[in-house]
């Protein structure tokens, strides 16, 4: 027994496997994408290996840790209260419904927990797109109690999605208004707009807005939106075919801005 543990981890859409001492400090980490053992503690590596052996499947690479690049040095540097990137989707709902669930009994549902269940339903959606070269952020708050419920960095560009419940109903889009059935129509692309144009105005690039709608019966546009993206979430992988816009390096720095709660504040 060399004193070492395996724990699995997934981080940034990347399987890993830390080896970490009795002190539970990380000596190692496996990353499963790339084949590749990094070892901070050079010292171990005979030890390291032989408690991965057991998850190994093929040869490995071991060295030292790769150079952290300028944008990883950024994540490094924030404090953990001004790192969004931990927020799930629907943070803001989840921490809302804890706080006051609500009478146990009511006669309708609780719109919160259909629009919990929208940001649910495409943020995870939009997390597979990680693997394809994507950054993808949840419930990024606003100044003045709004936010955005997520928002996608890739080799497409920028977008500030908003998703919306419409399961089983007919949503008809008379920009800027949308109506989901027999409801009142509401101007939700003005919203999303506002919230695109504030994320341009962050971040100093375009970001374009996207309306994701969770499980509708039909979606009629007689005439199309303006700059918007509209899709169900069922349709949301798509995005990983767009013409790549974005370096990865453009990319990856501007998730290190977007993660940084600062970013927002100053808005």
């Amino acid at each position: 027994m060399n004193g070492l543990r395996v724990v699995p981890a997934r981080q940034q859409g990347h399987e890993r496997l830390y080896v970490c001492g009795p002190d539970g400090m990380n000596v190692a980490w496996y990353d499963r994408d790339t084949g590749r053992v990094n070892l901070i503690a050079t010292d171990r590596e005979a030890d390291v290996l032989d408690a991965l052996k057991p998850f190994l499947t093929a040869p490995v690479a071991v060295g030292p840790p790769p150079v952290p690049t300028p944008a990883e040095l950024a994540r490094l540097a924030l404090h953990p209260d001004d790192d969004l990137a931990p927020n799930r989707p629907g943070e803001a709902l989840l921490v809302a419904l804890d706080r006051d669930p609500g009478p146990a009994h009511r006669l309708r549902p609780d719109p919160r927990r259909r629009a919990l269940a929208a940001e649910q339903a495409t943020g995870e959606a939009l997390d597979r797109l990680e693997g394809a070269g994507w950054h993808v952020l949840h419930s990024l708050p606003l100044p003045g109690g709004d936010r955005i419920h997520h928002l996608l960095i890739g080799p497409g560009g920028l977008f500030a999605v908003h998703a919306l419940y419409a399961r089983r109903q007919r949503v008809m889009i008379a920009d800027p208004m949308v109506t989901l059935g027999r409801h009142d129509p509401e101007p939700v692309l003005r919203r999303l707009r506002a919230d695109a144009d504030r994320a341009s105005y962050a971040l100093t690039a375009e970001v374009h807005p996207l309306l994701a709608l969770l499980d509708p019966t039909d979606i009629r546009t007689p005439t199309p939106p303006r700059g918007i993206r509209i899709l169900p979430t069922t349709d949301l992988p798509t995005l990983a075919h767009l013409g790549a816009v974005l370096k990865p390096t453009d990319a990856e720095a501007l998730h290190a801005m977007a993660r940084d709660r600062g970013t927002w504040a100053r808005l």
